[in-house]
């Protein structure tokens, strides 16, 4: 028997799926680190964990590498230490070290979370990637715009998906990013050129070192280019065909290669070029987001929470088949409003894509307005092919309307 620890910082509806895969795991001892109270858990839960923390913070080493010992004195030592949200990767990856738990460590998980680090044993490793600069000042991002010229992408070193990412097409954006931003040595932003081509994720599941099954996806339109245009209705697809795997398959390895993947699911982002090239943009060493795991649940047939937690817990998966295709497609409200007035479309919508449909978040009238590209709802599909998959996407994009108000 393994004692497995998670870590969930906030208890909700997506991340006690999470606790209920582990909790129904043969052959662990399941324990929970959180900063939610015991409280919160469904009775059904909490009276299967053998060991609950709570600390005050999630983010802190110090609290995990604590809870890890109490848990250790109820259960013993502690085999497996894991979470789910990218923010949490570092500081549970210092806690391993500190208590000498297998996994990667905080040297491995750094190259992943900071932007600078990852892109530097990337490009040492000849993996393509786009060319990068860590900016601490104005002088270094002029002088990183004066070597690849506009445009360029600035993000924060440790960012998140496109969140707090800008692209700057000309001398007067790059001044007012500067400004805003005032990198400094204790502020560092990566500055990249900016890659243009056809945008896709690449999942992939390794254990100790090898690399045993991958997946990917289309988005469309690229995030940074759904991030800046409201209007645009963003959908993200998993084709049935293979054809991105067999495309991207030695660049993805040699890259998780480079970084020092072991055992997990990564998330890689990645550009396709006209000319037929490739380029690795960001990677990271958890589940991926963007509806991302609910389609290839849809697509293969296998309850990916379930899997990834008994890979994580047991070092054990069983690489599945693809059978089908399946697309999500995200509502982004309409109008300069911070609250939704309207719904239009939606149950028509539905109605016209009967069995096509496998998930529906519905925008709630009264609701926020977003702040991410994700938008106020989704509707996910699934179906035999590509194409109809592809056409039962449009007919949402085309006839659902948030409005905002």
């Amino acid at each position: 028997m393994r004692n497995v620890a998670l870590v969930i910082p906030y208890l909700t509806k997506n991340t006690l799926s999470y606790v209920q895969a582990l909790c129904s795991l043969e052959g662990v001892r399941p324990a929970l680190i959180s900063s939610h109270g015991r409280d919160i858990l469904p009775r059904s839960l909490s009276e299967r964990l053998m060991a609950f923390e709570t600390v005050e913070s999630c983010m802190d080493a110090d609290q995990l590498s604590q809870a890890t010992k109490v848990i250790a004195g109820e259960l013993g030592a502690v085999d497996r230490l894991f979470g789910v949200l990218e923010q949490i990767q570092l500081p549970i990856a210092e806690a391993r070290d500190k208590a000498g738990i297998p996994g990667m460590g905080a040297e491995v998980v750094r190259r992943f979370r900071d932007k600078s680090a990852m892109k530097e044993a990337l490009r040492s490793a000849d993996v393509p990637c786009a060319r990068y600069a860590r900016i601490t000042g104005v002088d270094d991002a002029r002088r990183f715009v004066d070597e690849v010229g506009f445009p360029v992408i600035i993000k924060p070193v440790d960012g998140l998906g496109t969140r707090a990412t800008w692209r700057l097409n000309d001398e007067e954006e790059l001044a007012e990013a500067l400004a805003k931003l005032a990198p400094s040595a204790a502020n560092p932003w990566q500055c990249e050129e900016f890659l243009v081509g056809s945008e896709h994720s690449f999942e992939t599941v390794t254990i100790d070192g090898r690399h045993v099954w991958s997946s990917s996806t289309d988005y469309i339109p690229g995030p940074l280019e759904a991030m800046n245009t409201p209007w645009i209705q963003y959908c993200v697809v998993l084709p049935r065909e293979t054809d991105s795997l067999d495309r991207f398959r030695e660049v993805n390895q040699a890259a998780l290669d480079a970084l020092g993947m072991k055992t997990g699911l990564s998330h890689m982002e990645w550009f396709a070029r006209q000319d037929g090239t490739v380029a690795v943009n960001e990677v990271g060493a958890r589940p991926p987001g963007v509806n991302i795991m609910p389609l290839m649940n849809a697509a293969h047939n296998v309850d990916f929470v379930k899997a990834w937690v008994r890979l994580m817990a047991l070092d054990q998966f069983d690489p599945p088949t693809r059978v089908r295709a399946a697309g999500s497609a995200f509502l982004r409200g309409q109008g300069a409003g911070d609250r939704v007035i309207a719904v239009e479309g939606l149950e028509e919508a539905l109605r016209d894509l009967g069995d096509t449909v496998v998930e529906v978040s519905a925008p709630r009238i009264g609701g926020p307005r977003a702040s991410g590209y994700e938008g106020e709802g989704y509707v996910i599909v699934a179906a035999t092919t590509t194409d109809e998959v592809m056409q039962a996407l449009a007919r949402v994009i085309r006839n659902v309307r948030v409005r905002l108000g």
